[in-house]
C-alpha cells in the first residue's frame, strides 16, 4: 500500500508541471490573440484597412470563434471595395453565429446590404439591431434612407479594443 502511494505521489508531481506549463500556453495564445486584435483595431482606426486586416487575420488563425474579429474583418474588406463583399459578408455572418447578441455585426452588414442592393436584408438587420443596440438601429436607418454612410467615418459597428 505503502509503494502505491509513493508511485502515485511521484507520478502527480511529474505530471503536475506538464499540465501548468500547457496553461499557460494557451493563456499566452489567448494574449497573442489579443493584442493581434487590438493592433487590427488601431490601424483600422487610422484607416489602414489593409494593415489592419492582416491582424484580424492573425488574431482568427488561431481563435476562430472571435466574432469581434470577425467583425472587424469584415469591416475593413468591405472597406477595401465592392471585389471584397462576398468575403465581408461571410465574416459578418460568422460573427452573428458565434454571438447572435452582438449588435456590431447587424449594424455594418445592414450597411453593406445597403451597398449591394438588398435593401429587404439591411432592412431585417434594422430591424434585429432595433432589439439589441437602439443608438446603432439609428446610424443603420440613416443608411437605409440615405443610400451611404456618414461622413467622416464614424466607425460606429465596429468592435472595440479588448483587455
Amino acid at each position: 500500500m505503502k509503494t502505491y502511494i509513493i508511485i502515485v505521489l511521484t507520478l502527480t508531481l511529474l505530471v503536475s508541471p506538464v499540465y501548468s506549463a500547457g496553461s499557460r500556453s494557451i493563456e499566452d495564445k489567448v494574449s497573442s490573440d489579443i493584442k493581434a486584435y487590438n493592433k487590427g483595431v488601431d490601424l483600422m482606426l487610422d484607416k489602414k484597412f489593409s494593415s489592419a486586416e492582416k491582424w484580424f487575420r492573425k488574431a482568427l488563425s488561431s481563435r476562430e470563434r472571435f466574432a469581434e474579429a470577425h467583425n472587424n474583418l469584415a469591416y475593413v474588406l468591405r472597406k477595401q471595395g465592392p471585389d471584397h463583399f462576398e468575403e465581408s459578408l461571410k465574416h459578418y455572418n460568422r460573427a452573428i453565429e458565434i454571438n447572435p447578441n452582438l449588435a456590431q455585426p447587424y449594424m455594418y452588414r445592414g450597411v453593406l446590404y445597403v451597398r449591394m442592393r438588398k435593401m429587404s436584408l439591411a432592412q431585417n438587420d434594422y430591424d434585429k439591431l432595433n432589439d439589441l443596440d437602439g443608438t446603432l438601429a439609428v446610424e443603420l436607418q440613416y443608411v437605409i434612407e440615405n443610400g451611404r454612410e456618414k461622413e467622416p467615418e464614424q466607425f460606429f459597428g465596429v468592435s472595440r479594443k479588448l483587455n
